[in-house]
Formats: C-alpha cells, structure tokens, sequence
C-alpha cells in the first residue's frame, strides 16, 4: 500500500461531482480491484464554530474541550470520499448506502489539539445484495492512534451470495428494547447536518432532490442518527461502538429512542427498526 500525504482537507464537491459521473461507467464485484492508497492529513485542527453547530444539531453538551465520540468521522469522511471517487474505485459512488460502522475511542480528544488523520479501502467483500467497501479511519495524536472506525459502504447490484444476512422475520426479531424518549425530527435536520459536518448530499438536503434519488422526502444522515443516540446514552472516555443502519428516516419524522444496558435503537412507526447499535467501554 502506498502512501499519499495530503496538505489540505479534500473539498467534497469536487469528489461528489467526479464520482457522479464516474458511476455510470461503474460495474461493481466483489473481486475487482480497489485503490492501494493510504491517505494522509497531519497536523488536522478542529474548526471550534462548526464543532459547535455538530454538537448542536446532534444534541451533544457543548462548550465541552472533548470530541464527540462520533466526530472524527466528520474529519476522515473527505479523505474516504477522495478515494471512492477515484477511477481506481470499483463502487459507484452514486448510490451507495453507508450500512455499518464500529468505532474504538482508545482515549478522550481534545478539541484544541490536531491530529493525523489516515484513510484506506481494507477491501471489499460480498453482500447478499451486492458488494461492500471496507473504509478504515486512523486518528493519531503523536505517534498513539487515539480513535479508529470501519465503515462499510453498499453498492446493490444482483448477487449469487446466499441470502444468510436476510432480516430477520417478525417472529424472530429480538424484541424492542425498553422506549426512553420520543423525538419528533425537523425537515432541516438534514441541511443543519450538512451544513456541520460538510455532507452536503442531496439525499439529505430537501424533498426534490431526493425524490430524485428514490426517496419520497429528503432522509437524515446515517451518522446524524447514530450520534443523537449516543449523545443520548452517553459514552466513556475509551470506547468501542457498533451501529447497524437498517432503514432510512425520512425527514420530517417522528422515531422513539430505545436502549438498555450496552444496547440502543432507534424505531419508528409500527416498530420499524431504523437503527441499532451497542456500546461497550474498553478494558483499562
């Protein structure tokens, strides 16, 4: 794997335009190649007014001198977005649904230091119902990885994979953890998450541009559903988490925030499980 040092944080719209039109000439597979690159930022800081605007629309305290647990991926999301769309990137960027992440803490961030920020493709592996890209996101202070996550990002297309990841039926589900809040989410929420984390695509931003996409209203970032549960369950200094997004929150909406000890979920109407997700803290 090579190395590639960057001496700016990537813009998103040029990644988002270049991967639009490169998704057309796309065919994805498992097997296919993928770049072997590592990208490098040093010295990243932390803009202290967009922080805030996160920690807001994302319902963490703010004003702490702590990252949220669920920030840096704001910092590594231009870095995976420069690789995915590159030509070397087999996935079509249109399209792909970010379907899971696990993030390890190994210890409390300062929001004032800088930190290295690294970014490769670990591989991609089959899904029953296409084909996922493993992103990996290292965040050092020094020489000591301070954070860490792997992303899995799908790209649907017909499989022979045998259907083993199949929902669950009704009957099997694992019953709905016990209701702690209900949370009645804006039509904006979408454009203020945007706006804070620099994911400004417009799946999320209003209703006419997602319905171009398939959506019959503009739905909430992934990452904006798993950091308001976190915000809300809370989380120690070292840490590891697990989130499974299982189905889109349609913007405006209503949902019911759930948990119990490690676990907690996010449902909405009829017990529609959007999200679900654990959190466990590291051994000292």
């Amino acid at each position: 794997m090579t190395t590639t040092v960057l001496t700016g944080t990537p813009s998103l719209a040029a990644p988002l335009a270049r991967g639009a039109v490169l998704s057309a000439f796309k065919r994805p597979r498992p097997d296919a190649e993928f770049p072997r690159t590592r990208l490098v930022l040093p010295g990243a800081g932390v803009d202290l007014a967009r922080l805030a605007a996160y920690e807001r629309v994302c319902g963490f305290a703010t004003g702490d001198d702590a990252l949220p647990v669920t920030y840096p991926h704001v910092l590594g999301f231009p870095l995976a977005m420069r690789l995915m769309s590159e030509r070397e990137f087999p996935l079509p960027l249109l399209g792909l649904v970010h379907t899971s992440i696990e993030i390890t803490r190994h210890t409390a961030m300062p929001a004032t230091d800088a930190y290295e920020i690294g970014v490769h493709v670990d591989g991609l592996v089959p899904h029953r119902r296409g084909t996922q890209a493993v992103v990996v996101t290292e965040v050092r202070s020094g020489e000591n990885v301070v954070w860490e996550s792997t992303s899995r990002y799908l790209a649907r297309h017909r499989t022979n994979t045998p259907d083993t990841g199949a929902p669950a039926r009704p009957d099997e589900e694992p019953k709905p953890l016990p209701p702690v809040a209900e949370w009645r989410i804006a039509g904006d929420v979408g454009r203020r998450y945007g706006a804070a984390s620099g994911d400004r695509n417009p799946i999320h931003l209003y209703a006419l541009t997602a319905r171009l996409f398939g959506f019959p209203r503009a739905i909430a970032h992934g990452m904006w559903t798993v950091a308001r549960c976190l915000a809300a369950h809370g989380t120690p200094a070292a840490v590891r988490v697990r989130a499974d997004f299982r189905a889109p929150v349609l913007l405006p909406g209503a949902v019911t925030y759930a948990a119990e000890g490690a676990r907690f979920e996010l449902r909405g109407r009829e017990d529609r499980v959007h999200l679900t997700g654990e959190v466990y803290p590291l051994a000292s």
